[in-house]
């Protein structure tokens, strides 16, 4: 299977990847940890919203029968019996020919049915005994009624939701300081190669540092994951299962970093060929990142990344981010591609689907797709500016110009500058 490798689309390799993916256990977070989480059940409504009628606005609650005749050059005049701020109760029923001063959000007074705000009244900022009402009201008007907004029993955030700042005011309203959330998925990661050194080692010839392990570290951190970092893992074929074997007792997932080839030293390659090992796929129809690698070992899967940094970034985003999404519990774990135009010419030919990295920008309502043009799986100089993938397709001679494109974008814009134009 190494060498005889069978060519699956992007899409047939991730279906057959998510397919294969268990069901995490939930738990209670408290609130204030919920940000980002995703809901393990139903979420509902413990009592109406507003849980009594309250006003919309600062202005004089009413009787709206009383304010018929009132006009702006014949004012009705009512009597003021209450002030009402937002969390007091009233104390005074509304009798004929009165009124109550009213603040935003406060309880309506018993006999009250109308508000009429501060603007339309006689000398607004006067507190006085007397109120002048310069226009007719109808009952109901400017009143929010008791349970209007959501009713006690309603589904007000859904299983699978992710807990964004909204869903956390409601959840508040409705007094949930604790939070059924889907438990953060483990993931193991780990690089392969003896060419690899750790950050703080100096360089010598024939090293390089692992910068694959601390960007991938982060791009689980931000998915929702909780990343578990391993030691780096030698070419040898039986360690190699060895020490995988026991890293997975400690995951759900296990992510690794090169050795997906078909060179000599390639463990994760070889270790398909292994009789404990089941292969999900080996090689797939893109660039960069053909032989990025899934297999099921020990009843988990591997998802094994290409070692060059582009290509790791490539295949992270494609296969592991909707991993942890769907572990997660996210009910949506495929990104939708958008359409731009290319902003520059590309006419390299390429017999797979191709992903460029690159950034969107905005000129007079158009949006461009701008490729960077470091094509080298290798290249990371230009990766922190990568916003999106560009999809050219398969064969023909590239896109040009103008013509519209598939995008699959990755971060927000940052609307950088096109062609020396500033945007």
């Amino acid at each position: 299977m190494r060498f005889s490798r069978q060519m699956i689309t992007v899409e047939d390799a991730l279906h057959r990847l998510l397919e294969r993916l268990g069901k995490q256990g939930s738990e209670e977070v408290h609130i204030g940890e919920a940000y980002g989480r995703t809901l393990a059940c139903d979420m509902y409504a413990t009592e109406d919203l507003p849980h009594f009628d309250r006003s919309p606005l600062d202005g004089f609650a009413v009787r709206a029968i009383d304010t018929v005749a009132a006009s702006p050059d014949q004012p009705v005049r009512l009597k003021v019996v209450e002030t009402i701020a937002a969390g007091d109760v009233p104390t005074v029923a509304l009798a004929e020919g009165c009124a109550s001063r009213i603040m935003t959000g406060a309880m309506l007074p018993a006999g009250a049915d109308a508000i009429i705000m501060f603007e339309q009244t006689q000398q607004p900022a006067a507190i006085a005994a007397e109120v002048g009402i310069r226009r007719s009201l109808k009952p109901g008007e400017n009143v929010s009624r008791r349970g209007e907004e959501i009713r006690q029993g309603t589904i007000i955030a859904r299983e699978g939701e992710n807990i964004n700042a909204g869903t956390m005011a409601i959840l508040a309203t409705f007094g949930y300081a604790h939070v059924p959330v889907v438990r953060k998925p483990r993931i193991g990661l780990l690089s392969t190669g003896v060419e690899l050194l750790d950050v703080d080692q100096p360089l010598i010839p024939g090293k390089i540092r692992n910068s694959n392990t601390l960007m991938l570290s982060a791009l689980i951190a931000e998915a929702g994951g909780i990343p578990l970092l391993f030691p780096n893992m030698p070419d040898d074929l039986e360690v190699a299962k060895g020490t995988l074997t026991e890293h997975l007792k400690l995951v759900d997932v296990l992510v690794t970093s090169g050795g997906v080839s078909v060179g000599d030293y390639d463990v994760m390659a070889a270790l398909t060929d292994e009789p404990e090992a089941e292969l999900l796929f080996n090689r797939i129809a893109m660039r960069p990142g053909s032989p990025t690698t899934s297999l099921m070992l020990q009843g988990k899967p591997i998802i094994a990344l290409s070692g060059n940094p582009g290509a790791c970034f490539l295949g992270f985003e494609l296969f592991v981010r909707p991993t942890i999404l769907s572990l997660s519990g996210r009910q949506e774990v495929r990104k939708r591609t958008i359409q731009a135009k290319l902003a520059i010419s590309y006419t390299k030919p390429c017999p797979y689907p191709r992903y460029l990295r690159g950034w969107l920008v905005e000129e007079e309502g158009v949006l461009y797709a701008q490729p960077d043009f470091n094509e080298k799986a290798g290249n990371l100089g230009t990766l922190k500016n990568s916003e999106c993938f560009i999809i050219i397709p398969a064969g023909g001679s590239g896109k040009q110009a103008g013509e519209l494109v598939e995008v699959l974008s990755h971060t927000m814009p940052s609307w950088k500058v096109r062609e020396g134009k500033r945007l």
